[in-house]
């Protein structure tokens, strides 16, 4: 009697366990209002506490609150140091940790400007009032002096001023509206007071793009280096170089002349330095980190023959940190400045670009799991495992979702190539399932086992989401990433679909209902999979690069594209190549309805690559949809938007795969 009566109670348990699992929500759409996001988290000298931005979408006035967050090292306290500051970003530890500085926008300018906080009580003040904003920055050895960088005036103000607005097309991009000033190096006390410029010319510590890293100061605090590009336009900042000048002002100098150099940083101590350049110059490779000790210039991590997101040097001077895509893990290494690369013990955690080192050696950054998004984390050591600190996106641990794992295929080039596999949220093992690919951009990028928004949206929706990387990805090794060299559709669209044909072996593919999206080089890789495969139900396509030529004619990449193919476009050399890797070049062959999405001041990919893609389905009787944002960015960057461009990409899917 006792034996059944336990077996009736164990059942009733069970059940009422099963009934609360089954009744946890799926993740959806308003829940990436709820999504924090972390950045920049920098340790304190002692390594006792961290800041971080935390920024979060206000749906209602469609911006971010962004402000700094104080956390205990030790046990994972935190408290808010700033408040109602609009842009806070770049938060900077003086170097004997008794002060703060931060860029913020200033409520006079508007501008951002440097801010420096007494961490020991008191408020935060404003040090600069630059007309341009701040850029970036960085303390002197001794905490007395900040250098920054900032833009110029238009080299043109007097005549603009008389509405002479006419200037010389050069190396911008077709959004341009007036000649690009260069960036500039500027120091200033800690305290406040005058700015001196130290550095004018028409070369340029910054890109109309971005790309500028923090001046690097010598640890004598006698000189200033910093990356200079040729001039402020992105199209030939591959060509930089690192330059430094005296504090005292004067002639810049050349201190790495190999052209692509960025990202130097000084050793904690002595003159020995490392920075960051396309393995051999060939910006094909991924980015290595170069060190430079006893009179030699070399790479320590040839051996690894990979891509490296970000780098920081290890206390002892030794060794460094660096950052990296490994297979389908974002990971971290201890590099010795001689010798192999270790491995850090991250466990299920991916670590993101963002991290920094205290003087005691610990490492505090970004991670997230494939479960769980953005938290802060910390390594004690480069032997300790990860401690998690913060818990700002905790309500997704009360959702229901889709299953993530690492799926791996032989592909057609003799690559071991991978991907990232979600399954249906409630998944059976005995249905078959529809497919949707999400194909990611860059193509300098990578799928990994994070927390990722859009598949998670789609294993809701009951679809299996399929991940799949390909030649050019960063995360396989240069020879992988060099391997997209003049074959930029072709040999990828291989890759997928092998890859493709590796998930329909598992038996759960519903293979009469395949969709294929992507975002960037993700919507090239779609436009180039609809217009040679038909297998594809259904397409999204947003920001699609559709016209090699038309993108380097008048987008601000340039001489960038031009890695890919090794020629221009418009010479006999490239003639043929350049328009036999465009996709627009098979649009007739598409039968894929098709949802389109663009910004409409899109200087990277630009908007007429989807118009053209939209012309040419509709005209060949495909269906095709096309929205557009009024935005000046890649990909909407602000919430309502953002939930717009998921809603659509889901629904597209629904419609026609379900």
């Amino acid at each position: 009697m006792k034996s059944v009566t336990r077996i009736a109670l164990f059942v009733c348990c069970f059940l009422a366990w099963s009934l609360v699992y089954a009744a946890e929500p799926a993740f959806q759409l308003s829940d990436l209002q709820k999504l924090v996001n972390l950045s920049d988290p920098r340790i304190s000298p002692d390594g006792k506490q961290i800041v971080v931005v935390v920024s979060t979408p206000v749906w209602k006035t469609d911006k971010r609150k962004t402000e700094l967050d104080l956390v205990n090292a030790a046990n994972g306290t935190r408290r808010t140091l700033t408040w109602n500051r609009e842009g806070v970003s770049q938060p900077r530890w003086s170097p004997d940790g008794k002060r703060l500085a931060f860029l913020a926008k200033d409520g006079q300018t508007k501008k951002p400007q440097i801010f420096v906080m007494p961490m020991d009580g008191g408020d935060a003040v404003r040090i600069t009032d630059d007309k341009q904003g701040v850029g970036t920055y960085s303390w002197s050895p001794d905490g007395k002096q900040i250098a920054f960088i900032a833009q110029d005036p238009p080299p043109n103000e007097n005549a603009i001023k008389e509405h002479n607005k006419v200037f010389q097309v050069t190396d911008g991009n077709f959004l341009l509206k007036n000649t690009v000033a260069s960036w500039q190096l500027w120091v200033i006390p800690a305290e406040g007071g005058k700015a001196e410029q130290l550095t004018q010319g028409t070369f340029s510590l910054d890109t109309d793009q971005g790309g500028a890293t923090p001046p690097a100061w010598s640890r004598d605090g006698r000189r200033i280096a910093f990356t200079r590009f040729p001039n402020p336009y992105w199209g030939p900042s591959f060509h930089s170089v690192i330059a430094e000048v005296s504090v005292n002002g004067g002639t810049p100098g050349t201190l790495v002349s190999a052209q692509g150099a960025i990202g130097f940083a000084y050793a904690p101590d002595g003159s020995d330095f490392a920075f960051q350049r396309p393995r051999n110059g060939d910006e094909n490779n991924g980015n290595a980190i170069y060190v430079s000790a006893n009179g030699k210039t070399y790479d320590p991590t040839a051996g690894l023959a990979r891509n490296f997101n970000a780098y920081a040097w290890l206390p002892d001077g030794r060794a460094l940190v660096i950052t990296g895509e490994l297979g389908t893990r974002s990971v971290l290494w201890e590099q010795p400045l001689s010798g192999k690369a270790h491995l850090l013990d991250l466990g299920d955690v991916n670590a993101h670009v963002d991290m920094s080192v205290a003087k005691n050696g610990a490492i505090a950054f970004i991670g997230s799991t494939a479960t769980h998004p953005d938290e802060l984390y910390v390594l004690d050591s480069v032997n300790a495992r990860p401690r998690r600190l913060s818990d700002v996106n905790a309500f997704v641990g009360g959702l229901s979702l889709g299953r993530t794992q690492s799926i791996e295929w032989n592909g057609p080039n003799g690559f071991r190539e991978d991907g990232v596999l979600v399954y249906p949220v409630n998944f059976e093992k005995h249905r078959k399932y529809p497919l949707v690919l999400v194909i990611h951009g860059g193509p300098e990028g990578a799928s990994t086992l994070r927390f990722s928004p859009l598949p998670q949206l789609l294993a809701a929706a009951g679809f299996l989401v399929f991940q799949p990387n390909y030649r050019g990805s960063i995360n396989l090794g240069d020879v992988y990433q060099h391997a997209i060299y003049r074959d930029t559709g072709e040999g990828p669209g291989k890759d997928v679909m092998a890859g493709l044909a590796a998930v329909e072996k598992l038996g759960i593919v519903d293979t009469s209902r395949i969709g294929v999206t992507g975002w960037s080089y993700g919507g090239y890789m779609t436009t180039w999979l609809t217009g040679h495969y038909n297998v594809w139900k259904a397409a999204v396509a947003g920001a699609p690069l559709t016209d090699w030529v038309m993108d380097y004619t008048i987008a601000y990449y340039q001489t960038g594209d031009r890695y890919f193919f090794g020629s221009s476009p418009w010479t006999g050399a490239g003639w043929k190549i350049w328009r036999a890797q465009s996709p627009i070049t098979y649009v007739r062959n598409v039968k894929a309805p098709t949802l389109l999405m663009s910004d409409v001041d899109d200087a990277n990919v630009p908007f007429v690559n989807a118009e053209e893609w939209y012309h040419g389905l509709r005209d060949n009787g495909v269906t095709v949809e096309f929205y557009a944002y009024p935005e000046t960015t890649h990909f909407p960057h602000d919430i309502v938007q953002t939930t717009d461009v998921y809603r659509r990409w889901v629904g597209w899917m629904e419609k026609y795969l379900k």
